[in-house]
């Protein structure tokens, strides 16, 4: 029976990880891989190792992260904000990766059946740090303490007036999505690059890039639409945590400078069900 496994922060651009990526495998003709964002800056790092993964493994599901829509200098791909994203999701559909965009797959392999649910819904800066009170204070605490995501450089809105605004708008018609499509009595698999809730950056050495990383919007989530856990990334910290009977589990590699001095070997494929199970 094959199994449903998740990765997320490849960072490709980078010869170790590429390396890293370039030795993935499943270990059964039937295994699902879940990619949770940050697959590369480049759009030419992001096309090779979506086409690497989707040579092997049986489904691969994609949701973006915050490098996939960055438009840098050095990029012959030029575009911005919501037509980058898009040309991403058609790229996907080339290679037969389901995203964000398409019919939510049901996994009925080991620990099935779930439905497994790509998500894509950035972060509207809700995530403040204490004593902040709306955006603009917490932007120039943030900045005050020298902690400023390079999203705020080239991750572009277009033609949204603001990234919280994109992200308002995506939650919006996600939360539609989900009460009409998932099916009754069936739990969910959530997957996506930001955490649904704020739990997981509580850790943060520092507290302030937190507004970089969700949106309260999601909190309920995945109690109100039953997930038996949730996947992301983006920290760079790997772990299992439970939050409100649900577990979170953060499947990322992260840069070589983080994962190649712990005294283990970073974790790689993680399973995802059965649910809240410690690799």
């Amino acid at each position: 029976m094959g199994r449903l496994l998740a990765i997320s922060d490849l960072h490709v651009r980078y010869g170790e990880n590429r390396a890293v990526t370039d030795r993935l495998r499943p270990s059964a003709d039937d295994d699902w891989l879940l990619v949770a964002g940050d697959v590369g800056e480049l759009w030419d790092d992001v096309e090779w190792a979506l086409t690497t993964l989707a040579d092997r493994f049986a489904k691969v599901v994609w949701a973006p992260g915050n490098h996939e829509l960055w438009t840098l200098p050095d990029d012959p791909v030029r575009l911005t904000g919501v037509a980058r994203y898009e040309a991403l999701v058609a790229l996907c559909r080339r290679l037969g990766v389901v995203t964000p965009e398409d019919p939510y797959p049901l996994w009925e392999g080991e620990g099935g059946p779930a439905v497994v649910v790509p998500l894509f819904t950035l972060y509207d800066y809700t995530f403040r740090p204490a004593g902040t009170h709306d955006k603009a204070t917490a932007l120039a605490a943030a900045e005050a303490a020298g902690v400023v995501c390079t999203d705020e450089y080239h991750l572009h809105h277009d033609p949204y007036p603001s990234r919280d605004a994109w992200s308002r708008a995506r939650v919006a018609a996600t939360a539609a999505r989900l009460a009409a499509e998932l099916p009754d009595g069936v739990p969910t698999v959530f997957m996506g690059h930001w955490p649904l809730v704020r739990e997981p950056t509580r850790i943060l050495r520092y507290p302030e890039f937190a507004l970089w990383c969700g949106t309260d919007a999601t909190a309920d989530w995945p109690r109100r639409f039953h997930a038996a856990t949730v996947v992301y990334g983006h920290l760079h910290i790997p772990r299992l945590i439970h939050h409100d009977g649900v577990p979170h589990q953060e499947v990322s590699l992260g840069y070589p400078r983080e994962w190649q001095p712990r005294p283990t070997p970073p974790r790689l494929l993680v399973p995802v069900l059965p649910a809240g199970v410690a690799p």
